[in-house]
């Protein structure tokens, strides 16, 4: 089946065929022709299965009819992420591109001021964020009244990020005759909730099961020790993978994105081209990263599971999960950066002994059993050793002064240290020398010769503790007696006052 077999317009098909495709994926196949019907539209379709025009396409088809009013977008997306937002604006320019359409997009990081001159003049395509939709429309600056088309992507995503209690908030401030348009590519309890509360009478959509993984992907286990150890054997694959033909960039995973700057220091210092790309970097740097990336600039990007969720980034090679994932739904985004479209991908993933219950459930999520390319890490693999540390029996107090380690400062001296005498630990005080100090005046004050200190007597032998006694437990005060309880008490006359009769 083709483009033109789906019910799309003229200018649709143009710009798809200037974009180079001819055959649609299965889910746009299935997709496009209830959206053009109008029909509401739960998708479920493995990542990188062409989503986004299966909602970008039919949208442009009937956006042709009708202008937007200002502060009232005609159509709106919601997306997790600044990336994956920017991404669908992106198409929009593709395949509207002989259609005279306002697109805004409203993420964080971003200039409020120039996000707001674009809704002030219309939007006939609204992409945002849930956090920066929701303040832009609690300032009064934004009208949802006039939403015809509803997308929410990813909502597996949006549930994972918490932004849940923001699409409902966003659900009922939209009409309630809107088209819905709902993809995930994972189905938990909560989104099946979300699906029966604001989708009317849906056409489901199903072209994968649930938190499958595509054909053309090859996946493989890596068993490592942790720590340095792990960064050598991730140089070594990487080394093995430029070594075969197939190798053209990879897309390598971390859980935290404090491991994301480990590593991605590390890489450089190895001589390798990497970026980075994680939460905490600023939407110019994040957006600078991913471009090098995808222009070939460099070969490899280490990445948080910011990355994870839908980036359209073409041909990639491989995936490389550091860290296994901990939930195993985002193994199944992750590796599904490669092997996009058709195209052939390997996905390796590096695991400990500690790593194990993950792959467990990784496996019993997308019920395939995942082959390992060494032995697995046994139970009796040694950690990563700490690195050598000097000796320390003391540790600087406030104000300069030397104190001892104790358990709460989180420092534990060396044995030798432990069995050390105070005066073997503390070092000797140097004498201090006479110091002239000035008057408030200005002159000179006389010198002060500093005190001597005195040597600390010798340690005597610790006196052996006391011998529990057999005797009774003593009731009271026993013999002795306070002197104050001994002093005789006067009493003051009381005075009686007859009645009388």
């Amino acid at each position: 089946m083709s483009f033109r077999e789906l019910g799309l317009s003229e200018k649709v098909l143009q710009a798809v065929d200037a974009s180079g495709y001819t055959n649609p994926t299965p889910i746009q196949e299935q997709a496009i022709p209830y959206a053009l019907a109008g029909r509401d539209i739960l998708g479920i379709a493995q990542t990188g299965t062409g989503k986004t025009a299966a909602f970008t396409l039919p949208m442009l088809c009937r956006l042709e009819m009708g202008r937007a009013r200002a502060r009232m977008p005609r159509t709106l997306i919601l997306e997790p992420t600044r990336e994956l937002a920017a991404q669908v604006e992106e198409s929009f320019t593709r395949y509207g591109v002989n259609h005279k359409l306002n697109v805004a997009l409203l993420i964080g990081g971003m200039s409020f001021g120039d996000q707001e001159t674009k809704i002030t003049r219309g939007a006939d395509v609204l992409i945002a964020t849930p956090g920066r939709l929701l303040d832009f429309s609690e300032r009064g600056k934004l009208l949802l009244t006039g939403i015809e088309i509803l997308v929410i992507d990813e909502a597996d995503r949006m549930l994972d990020m918490g932004f849940i209690p923001d699409i409902e908030r966003i659900c009922k401030l939209v009409p309630f005759t809107r088209q819905t348009l709902f993809f995930s590519a994972t189905m938990p309890p909560e989104i099946t909730r979300l699906v029966d509360t604001f989708l009317h009478n849906p056409v489901r959509i199903e072209v994968a099961p649930p938190s499958s993984t595509a054909s053309t992907i090859t996946q493989k286990l890596v068993a490592s020790a942790p720590g340095a150890a792990k960064r050598e054997t991730l140089r070594r694959l990487i080394g093995e993978a430029k070594d075969a033909e197939n190798f053209k960039n990879a897309i390598i995973f971390c859980n935290r994105k404090r491991d994301v700057a480990l590593l991605h220091n590390s890489l450089q210092k190895h001589g390798y081209a990497v970026g980075a790309l994680h939460g905490d970097m600023d939407q110019r740097a994040r957006m600078a990263s991913l471009d090098a990336f995808k222009s070939g600039e460099v070969a490899l990007i280490v990445c948080s599971d910011v990355a994870a969720r839908g980036l359209d980034i073409p041909d990639v090679s491989h995936v490389f999960n550091f860290d296994v994932p901990t939930h195993a739904e985002d193994y199944v985004h992750r590796i599904g950066r490669t092997g996009r479209a058709g195209r052939s991908g390997i996905a390796l993933s590096i695991v400990t002994h500690a790593d194990q219950k993950y792959i467990d459930e990784i496996e019993k999520l997308i019920a395939t059993k995942i082959e390992w390319m060494n032995e697995k890490p046994s139970a009796s693999e040694a950690p990563e050793e700490a690195p050598a540390e000097e000796p320390r029996g003391r540790t600087r107090g406030g104000r300069g002064n030397w104190r001892r380690a104790s358990p709460s400062s989180g420092e534990r001296p060396s044995p030798a240290i432990a069995a050390a005498e105070p005066d073997d630990v503390l070092p000797p005080r140097l004498p201090r020398q006479n110091v002239k100090s000035r008057r408030r005046d200005g002159r000179e004050a006389p010198e002060r010769a500093a005190p001597e200190r005195v040597a600390a007597p010798e340690r005597t032998e610790r006196r052996p503790r006391a011998q529990v006694s057999n005797d009774p437990p003593v009731v009271g005060m026993g013999d002795h007696v306070p002197m104050f309880l001994l002093r005789p008490v006067k009493l003051k006359p009381v005075k009686v006052v007859e009645e009388q009769d």
